[in-house]
């Protein structure tokens, strides 16, 4: 039995933007939905929606038969937490709130095994090694593993540099909305200034040879970020697509309630 190959960062080692959905519904057949859709990815959040160890399995279990790569976001960067999301099978590990260079470095230790790092091994109850049926898992498994860093305060965009240069981080992420709440514009992740920091934030990740991302819901500004150098992006959240659509259907059906249309959110 070969290992499983990580999609996700194969697709951002072939040069095209890949683009995905925010995953915050925990009953798996949302995640199966959202799974034959057509995106080349799937991000289950585990960071603010009401995931746990079993739900995020149960997810990964659901979405594994299709042609789609999931990536989790874990709720922080604690080491035990991240052996238990590795043995489940996630391979692209979106890590929230990383602030500077000895954060990261102790991350990408989290996420390899040794020599390389402090991962521990426990692959017979590892569904990521098929409990053992994978032969040489310990000794190929960091290869697969792709580490996102979050970015998202000024403080950590101050840093930027000095995480970038941490061997072992493969892409770096910016959030939108903590980033302008921490630069004085809470609830306006559209502000210029902050689009202007986020844009030259992509230039310097790009500029590091590192892969840069975001999450922006908003389709013109979203295709603005992936000219500035965003090889993936976030343009949609399984939770307000069902509220969003679901209250324009009740309005178009009440009489006398008209449909109105949200301006699309700049970021998350």
């Amino acid at each position: 039995m070969e290992l499983p190959k990580n999609r996700f960062k194969q697709g951002l080692a072939a040069g095209e933007t890949q683009y995905g959905l925010w995953l915050g519904l925990p009953d798996n057949s949302a995640a199966e939905i959202a799974a034959v859709a057509g995106f080349d990815w799937l991000l289950i959040d585990g960071e603010h929606a009401p995931f746990d160890l079993r739900t995020i399995l149960s997810h990964l279990q659901a979405i594994a038969p299709y042609d789609v790569a999931p990536i989790v976001r874990c709720v922080e960067g604690n080491t035990a937490l991240i052996k238990q999301l590795l043995d489940i099978g996630v391979q692209t590990l979106l890590v929230p709130m990383v602030e500077d260079a000895e954060q990261a470095k102790r991350l990408v230790q989290a996420v390899r095994y040794p020599p390389d790092g402090i991962r521990g091994l426990g692959t017979s109850l590892a569904r990521a090694a098929r409990w053992n049926q994978v032969p040489g898992y310990v000794k190929k498994a960091n290869d697969e593993i792709c580490l996102i860093v979050q970015v998202e305060t000024a403080s950590a965009m101050d840093n930027l540099d000095e995480i970038l240069a941490v061997e072992g981080v493969d892409g770096v992420f910016i959030g939108p909305s903590d980033l302008s709440a921490s630069m004085g514009y809470v609830g306006d992740a559209g502000n210029p200034v902050v689009i202007d920091t986020i844009n030259k934030g992509l230039k310097t990740i790009r500029a590091a040879g590192k892969y840069a991302g975001l999450l922006c819901l908003d389709p013109s500004l979203a295709e603005s970020y992936t000219q500035q150098g965003a090889d993936f992006v976030g343009v949609g959240v399984d939770t307000m697509i069902l509220a969003t659509e679901t209250r324009k259907l009740a309005q178009r059906f009440k009489q006398g309630a008209p449909v109105k249309d949200d301006k699309p959110q700049a970021g998350y």
